[in-house]
């Protein structure tokens, strides 16, 4: 009869029974026997409640998911010719952009004969990655797309530490607003204010 490597449902080696004996086992214990390793030999089977290790284990992968990052790409787009107004609210999107741990791609449109000259994009591209030097690296160098010139800015902090940063800074402002409020009104007596003025 085939034999298993039998492993109790807290970790502790039962060692080496037929299958037989280990189904006998799981019942009295009114336990699952499930086989963990397939290709051991012999195979390895463990005594447990099998619907339980399915619920725990989908809600580690749930906590797991929830918990992780995902890298998303902001897109800024500009003109050559942009006014310096423009320029710095669309370097103020960028910086919020990186400051949240997202990448952001700013794109250079070129429009009729500004297509001649594109120096004039990459100069604007190599001002804003300056800009925000502090924030942010050239992830990938501006390159000429058709009409367009593209570049890519990463941030220097990963997402999850930027989601972190932004819990912790809203817990201090909930705080600083909670010992803040307003003090109550002194109380009068009641026969104090309820009496005429001479």
């Amino acid at each position: 009869m085939p034999e298993v490597r039998l492993v109790g449902p807290n970790g502790e080696q039962v060692g080496i029974v037929s299958i037989g004996d280990a189904l006998k086992l799981a019942q009295e214990a009114d336990l699952d026997l499930v086989e963990v390793a397939a290709t051991a030999r012999p195979p390895v089977c463990k005594l447990m409640d099998y619907g339980k290790f399915k619920y725990e284990s989908a809600m580690k992968a749930r906590e797991a998911r929830r918990n992780q990052a995902y890298t998303i790409i902001k897109e800024i787009k500009l003109r050559p010719k942009i006014d310096p107004h423009d320029y710095e609210t669309k370097k103020g999107h960028v910086v919020r952009f990186l400051k949240a741990g997202d990448k952001v791609k700013v794109t250079i449109m070129f429009r009729g004969r500004e297509q001649s000259r594109p120096e004039l994009g990459f100069r604007l591209l190599q001002r804003l990655a300056e800009d925000v030097t502090e924030l942010g690296f050239v992830e990938s160098q501006p390159k000429q797309d058709g009409r367009n010139m593209i570049m890519v800015i990463g941030p220097h902090k990963k997402k999850a530490e930027a989601k972190a940063e932004k819990a912790a800074a809203k817990a201090r402002r909930d705080e600083e607003s909670a010992g803040e409020a307003p003090a109550p009104a002194e109380q009068v007596p009641a026969e104090q204010a309820s009496a005429p003025q001479e």
